[in-house]
């Protein structure tokens, strides 16, 4: 567990590299939600480079797909991809482009136009159960995207189909592109709004690798309705001076700015190892 601490600085290096080189990208919430990712695909799902096409697999959707750098890095950390593939991220004829698209090893599906990715999740959920399979069904929502109504429409369906193979996650960073979420569009009511709609509620801290993994695990144990794992997380955690700063959303840091973020997330790297 120590060394996915340590992993998931190491990754933000990555990010770090490739936002900084592609001069784009939305690094504030790549640092909120990398937690939850490497949880994801070093401790819960059951997918690996030789799965990618069995149907046996478990599914992973980043609703939130302009946080893709984010997850290319733990793609190609986990064999998906060469990290030499990293350096061409957003550049002419790049398949890796700034949102998420299946052309991509290891991406199942087009996102980042926000509100879709818990829907087709749902898709997925049902048709796995229909086929008598055992999959996992996971996806991660951006709490500023929660705003657009085909969410609530995907919610509203999982509960009814009593979805208990679906686990979502909300990257509770409270901020979006234009300020805090509550401010934009309140979201302090989420617990009574999910749950009303049939779902189990569970908390986690959602840049702790063991919280994550503890509310995960018990996600599993949930028959009978869809699980969402409200994750309170830091815009830009890793990074003293992005963090919980709007202004980090999408923003490219100067030489100066990189040298100090790198000479932080090598530090806290250290600290983890």
């Amino acid at each position: 567990m120590e060394n996915l601490k340590a992993k998931s600085f190491e990754l933000r290096k990555d990010v770090l590299d490739m936002i900084y080189h592609a001069k784009t990208g939305h690094i504030g919430g790549d640092f909120s939600v990398m937690e939850i990712l490497v949880t994801l695909y070093y401790l819960q799902m059951n997918i690996s480079p030789e799965l990618v096409n069995s149907p046996e697999r478990d599914y992973f959707v980043l609703s939130k797909g302009h946080c893709v750098e984010s997850l290319y890095a733990v793609l190609a950390d986990r064999g998906f991809f060469s990290k030499e593939d990293l350096k061409t991220y957003s550049q002419f004829k790049s398949k890796y482009i700034g949102h998420p698209h299946n052309k991509v090893n290891g991406i199942e599906m087009n996102s980042g136009s926000l509100g879709h990715g818990l829907s087709v999740c749902v898709g997925i959920a049902l048709g796995t159960r229909m086929s008598g399979l055992d999959n996992r069904v996971y996806t991660v929502l951006g709490d500023g995207e929660l705003a657009e109504g085909s969410v609530w429409e995907g919610v509203m369906a999982a509960g009814h189909y009593k979805l208990d193979n679906l686990c979502a996650t909300v990257d509770r960073n409270r901020l979006q592109i234009s300020g805090s979420t509550e401010e934009v569009m309140m979201q302090d009511n989420l617990d009574d709004r999910w749950s009303s709609f049939g779902w189990h509620v569970l908390h986690a801290h959602g840049n702790d690798i063991d919280l994550l993994n503890h509310a995960y695990e018990e996600a599993k144990t949930i028959k009978g309705k869809p699980t969402v794992i409200i994750a309170d997380t830091i815009k830009g955690y890793g990074v003293s001076f992005m963090e919980n700063n709007a202004s980090w959303h999408h923003k490219v840091p100067t030489a100066d700015e990189y040298t100090l973020a790198l000479n932080e997330l090598e530090r806290r790297m250290m600290i983890n190892e």
